[in-house]
């Protein structure tokens, strides 16, 4: 397998296919990461969603429809605790678009953040400005357009974002990550034309306690799971399911849409779906 590695949306990205990608290969991917990072990252001055933020209007985007239709299945869900509207949140404990750092008093996301949206397939809009935060599951639909623009290429294709991967062709075989021990493995599973999808109290951590990984309705970090991972068709899914099961109603939403898991408490405890194919290596309850 050939590997292409590169940075982007601040992660690192590892693209591996049975044959090396050419540069226009490499120029389509990489235009398709700019088109959604310029729609819907809050960390750039020029994006749709900064704009939106500040002034209310517009984001003209493919993806609005199916983000936020998810994003409205993963509230009702978790009651209210996934909440796209979670970005002024994050911010107020110093998860910022400047990185600060700085924490302030715990700010709770709108919960009534389908009443200031409104959306089509091609558009969302905000009646007020609103600040946007796709992070429960935007990453993973970007893993599916980058899989998307690579649909034509023959062979084996992994497309993997900072961990979130979907896989075409071969099997392919991964560990579940230790929260707090990147050299172990809790776990491994075999891969093959799916998505696995993780998320971890140790990633994008600062501060004493404080991550990214928020309850929308009090706007604190959740403190009962360490991490958490889904195994779906699609990675936009798998990421969507690995932010709900950090919060009641998560296996219920990954019932109904046919996704497998296995998460892991902060005192090292695990449990998994039932047709989940992982083989732990830690205990289940």
């Amino acid at each position: 397998m050939a590997i292409w590695r590169f940075d982007a949306i601040g992660t690192a990205w590892e693209i591996e296919t049975s044959h090396e990608l050419d540069e226009h290969d490499r120029e389509r991917v990489g235009a398709e990461i700019e088109r959604f990072d310029r729609e819907w990252s809050r960390f750039r001055d020029d994006s749709s969603v900064t704009r939106v933020g500040r002034d209310g209007g517009s984001i003209s985007s493919p993806d609005a429809g199916t983000m936020l239709d998810a994003f409205r299945e993963l509230s009702r869900a978790t009651h209210g605790a996934v909440n796209p509207l979670v970005a002024d949140s994050l911010s107020a404990l110093g998860y910022d678009s400047s990185y600060s750092l700085v924490a302030h008093d715990p700010v709770a996301a709108p919960g009534d953040w389908t009443s200031l949206l409104d959306w089509t397939p091609g558009e969302a809009t905000a009646s007020v400005p609103a600040l946007l935060d796709v992070g429960a599951l935007g990453k993973g639909r970007l893993v599916d357009l980058v899989a998307a623009v690579l649909s034509d290429v023959p062979g084996s294709v992994v497309v993997d974002a900072g961990g979130d991967m979907r896989v075409r062709g071969d099997a392919v075989r991964v560990g579940l990550e230790h929260p707090y021990d990147p050299t172990k493995a809790i776990g491994v599973i075999e891969l093959q034309n799916a998505a696995l999808c993780a998320s971890a109290v140790n990633r994008r951590a600062w501060g004493d306690g404080l991550h990214h990984v928020l309850d929308a309705r009090t706007g604190v970090p959740v403190r009962t799971w360490a991490a958490t991972w889904a195994i779906a068709p699609d990675a936009m899914r798998a990421d969507a399911v690995a932010t709900a099961l950090f919060f009641e109603g998560g296996p219920e939403i990954a019932a109904s849409w046919g996704v497998e898991w296995v998460r892991m408490t902060t005192d090292g405890r695990a449990e998994r779906s039932n047709g989940c194919p992982a083989q732990l290596f830690t205990t289940r309850r």
